[in-house]
């Protein structure tokens, strides 16, 4: 056996103890959903029994994942540094297990819009949580005050905005691929509205 191989070997071995522990299931309880017995699991988990293909699939379905996830092995680019759009105040990060998610950090100053024409609703749905300051969030016919360490999940179909109240507030948000696309949208939008300086 390569050295690669033993390396991955064990790291499924340590996989199955942890998804088995962390669901607080006993070595029995996972046995019986994975219909293997007891004894034969403890080896899996232990080393002591070859890791057979038919066993893995039985295994990853009773711990509720897929194959892939319970061998997967890339841990390449764990780090990424932001892209910086200093035009918008805000720094993007991409997420490689969905790529069609961004994480984005913000500081706003202004408060939001006093005019509901200037809301924006598009496809998609959003997550924020705020960093430090207040954040007021418009959504359709709310206005909801979002302090330091609270958070916002909500569909962006509704019309919405944010601002900050009372002074800068920072946030970072999750966008999936479609809110992503529609706040650009209407970035250029508003960039094509202002007067050329």
């Amino acid at each position: 056996m390569t050295q690669e191989a033993g390396e991955l070997d064990s790291l499924v071995r340590k996989r199955i103890r942890a998804l088995r522990v962390a669901q607080g299931w006993s070595l029995e309880e996972l046995a019986t959903r994975a219909k293997v017995s007891q004894s034969t699991l403890s080896r899996i988990e232990n080393g002591q029994r070859r890791l057979a293909l038919d066993q893995l699939v039985t295994l990853a379905r009773a711990l509720d994942t897929s194959l892939d996830q319970l061998v997967e092995t890339a841990t390449d680019d764990v780090v990424s540094n932001p892209m910086i759009d200093a035009a918008h105040g805000q720094m993007r990060w991409p997420l490689k297990a969905d790529p069609g998610m961004t994480v984005i950090r913000q500081r706003l100053t202004a408060p939001p819009p006093d005019n509901p024409a200037r809301m924006r609703a598009h496809p998609g749905r959003e997550w924020m949580v705020v960093l430090s300051g207040t954040a007021i969030l418009l959504l359709g016919n709310r206005r909801l005050r979002i302090e330091t360490n609270q958070a916002a999940e909500f569909p962006t179909m509704l019309p919405h905005a944010i601002g900050a109240e009372g002074g800068p507030c920072e946030i970072l948000g999750i966008f999936d691929r479609d809110a992503r696309r529609g706040h650009q949208r209407g970035e250029d939008t508003e960039k094509a509205k202002r007067p050329a300086p």
